[in-house]
């Protein structure tokens, strides 16, 4: 395998300039290893992947594991992926969204334009996923992506509930809205509440897919929904909100906020009396990396979360060749930092795709790479990835557990976290019991 870091996609910046702004510590993951270099040079068949993440900007601790990760992909994959008669060598081309929508479109359309790219993969939220998409939906590029709300990315592209898909290029798995409702009337049974839950919901993509549809599904079970109106990300003031919560009693908190903002809003949650009147503090989106708990210091000690990945989860990676625990490890060994869910979520991506050229039969033809992702059954880090069983065309669902931050009893890390509810993925085992959150700073 070789990697490639496309000079158009960068504004002009050199190799040793991008590989400091992207935050790669292992500069040997951007180099060809000399294994495969004779290989590419006998004029073997080489396919090109586009893999654009935010590597930098407020995202970036989405993207904080890739250099590792590809370099364990490179070395595990260097004898390429055989798909019909033929093996093929792969070529990951990089490409950063600086966290910025708009930006993400463009690094897609210069990769296809002028890095001729045979596959995209891309991952990590809403505003990273889905201009991609669509610029790859445009251009007629097969494209795979995970980590976004799968109703984020069908319905917020422009697909209509009961009408056919409107997509041919375009793939994504992830888990949803339902994914969302069996963990959490899980997750909120084990912590007694008077079941009345404040939401903090921004006008985005996300905030507005858990609007429309997760809500109703809390109703229905029995919650009473506390809900403020939209807000616009990047926003300081968050009184209006916690003043209602506190009026209404709200023993419940869920957000599916831009990461940065919560930081602001909790904060001002203790100053303002609600962290301590909250006896389950829900997070989604933001919260999924150790490197926010400890922003947040003894504020931090008990949120409550969702994770799409863990250490601990039963699955192995076929494109890296690690298994879980094995991934989180060597994260934490390149990276001097605690392991994050995405270094899983990511690997996963790694593997559907392998897995997706191999079925294609021949991964150079577009429309049978775009087929056989239509109907791709994978095992990756984590799970089995069905794109046969829905939900709707162009989506497959992964599952969630519930976790919590705790303050790590042993070890180098600040924070240990705790699965403490499996509901949605039973072949998850739980490593820790829920307690209510409990203001400590």
């Amino acid at each position: 395998m070789i990697q490639k870091t496309s000079n158009s996609m960068q504004g002009g910046m050199t190799r040793r300039r991008f590989i400091k702004t992207a935050g790669i510590a292992a500069a040997g993951a951007i180099t060809v290893p000399a294994m495969v270099r004779p290989a590419l040079a006998q004029g073997d068949d080489v396919i090109r992947i586009g893999f654009i993440g935010p590597r930098s900007g407020p995202l970036s601790p989405f993207g904080e594991g890739d250099a590792v990760l590809i370099e364990q992909f490179n070395m595990h994959m260097a004898e390429g992926v055989q798909a019909g008669e033929k093996r093929y060598g792969i070529q990951l081309v990089l490409g950063d969204t600086q966290s910025d929508p708009v930006r993400a479109s463009q690094v897609a359309k210069d990769m296809i334009n002028a890095e001729q790219i045979d596959m995209m993969l891309t991952s990590s939220t809403p505003e990273t996923v889905n201009p991609v998409a669509d610029t790859c939906e445009a251009a007629g590029v097969p494209c795979l992506s995970t980590t976004a709300p799968w109703e984020s990315f069908y319905f917020g592209r422009g697909a209509k509930p009961g009408e056919p898909s409107p997509f041919r290029w375009t793939y994504h798995f992830c888990f949803g809205v339902g994914n969302f409702a069996t963990l959490y009337a899980d997750q909120w049974s084990k912590v007694e509440t008077n079941k009345k839950v404040g939401v903090l919901l921004p006008n985005d993509a996300d905030g507005n897919a858990i609007r429309g549809l997760l809500l109703p599904e809390l109703e229905n079970a029995g919650y009473t929904i506390v809900d403020p109106g939209p807000y616009e990300n990047g926003a300081a003031d968050f009184t209006p909100q916690i003043n209602l919560y506190r009026q209404e009693g709200c023993e419940i908190f869920n957000t599916f906020p831009f990461p940065p903002d919560f930081p602001v809003f909790w904060r001002q949650a203790a100053q303002k009396g609600f962290a301590q009147q909250a006896k389950i503090v829900q997070l989604a989106k933001a919260g999924l990396f150790a490197s926010e708990l400890e922003a947040l210091g003894g504020l931090g000690y008990g949120l409550h979360a969702g994770a799409y990945w863990h250490k601990d989860f039963p699955f192995a990676s076929p494109s890296t060749g690690l298994d879980c625990a094995s991934l989180a490890a060597g994260y934490e060994a390149k990276v001097g930092k605690q392991w994050n869910q995405q270094v899983g979520a990511n690997a996963s991506l790694l593997d559907a795709a392998v897995a997706a050229l191999a079925a294609s039969g021949n991964p150079k033809d577009k429309a049978a790479l775009a087929d056989a992702l239509s109907t791709l059954k994978a095992d990756t880090a984590v799970g089995t990835v069905d794109f046969t069983t829905g939900p709707v065309p162009n989506c497959a669902t992964t599952g969630l557990v519930g976790v919590q931050w705790v303050k790590a009893e042993e070890g180098p890390w600040e924070f240990a976290l705790n699965i403490v509810s499996n509901a949605d993925h039973p072949a998850v085992p739980l490593t820790g019991e829920m307690t209510p959150y409990t203001l400590q700073g």
